[in-house]
């Protein structure tokens, strides 16, 4: 298998997906998902692929653009997605989309994304390759 073939394959085996429930002692006065605890969970999803990807120490150094498309209401089911967008050669960017469905609907669709970057740390704390 050629190297292209084995990055391609360790960066599908890093999509992670996480699923949960908003429930009201998660949102605001308005009754939808705090953003905090949105950024919150993204950062947590994000980490997880990262770590699959290298299966090194990690450390989060920017969260880049996140978009709040549509606020996520109490009682909804959402469902994050990380996918691994970038490798370099001691950070690893991460692309999160949260998606949201309706307890008794079909119907999910995208409502929040953004970027997550890590590097990853050796033994010294001191950033170190992700690959090798």
């Amino acid at each position: 298998m050629t190297d292209d073939a084995l990055l391609a394959k360790r960066i599908e085996y890093a999509v992670t997906r996480v699923t949960k429930t908003v429930f009201p002692g998660r949102t605001n006065h308005h009754n939808t998902l705090f953003g905090g605890e949105a950024l919150a969970w993204m950062d947590e999803a994000a980490f997880i692929a990262a770590t699959r990807f290298c299966r090194k120490p990690l450390v989060t150094v920017c969260s880049d653009r996140v978009d709040f498309k549509e606020s996520i209401p109490a009682g909804t089911i959402i469902e994050l997605v990380a996918r691994i967008a970038h490798v370099g050669r001691t950070s690893i960017k991460v692309d999160v989309d949260i998606f949201v469905e309706n307890m008794y609907d079909d119907d999910q669709h995208k409502a929040i994304s953004g970027n997550f970057t890590f590097v990853a740390l050796g033994p010294d704390r001191k950033p170190t390759p992700v690959l090798g």
